[in-house]
């Protein structure tokens, strides 16, 4: 994956979460809760592509 298109699918994630949190009437923990969620998933999906951790399918829960 090139670097362009990893800052643009960060810009694209950031825009819609923001538009999520400006448009949607949500309870502010709701709101915490959902961003913490989708950060999380962000970082997570970044060290998988530069290779920190070595694949998400091998991550496995229960």
């Amino acid at each position: 994956m090139s670097l362009i298109s990893l800052v643009i699918v960060l810009i694209v994630v950031g825009i819609i979460l923001w538009l999520i949190n400006k448009f949607i009437p949500m309870q502010s923990t709701m709101k915490k809760i959902l961003n913490a969620v989708v950060i999380i998933v962000v970082i997570l999906w970044l060290l998988g592509v530069f290779g920190v951790i070595d694949s998400i399918d091998t991550i496995r829960i229960g």
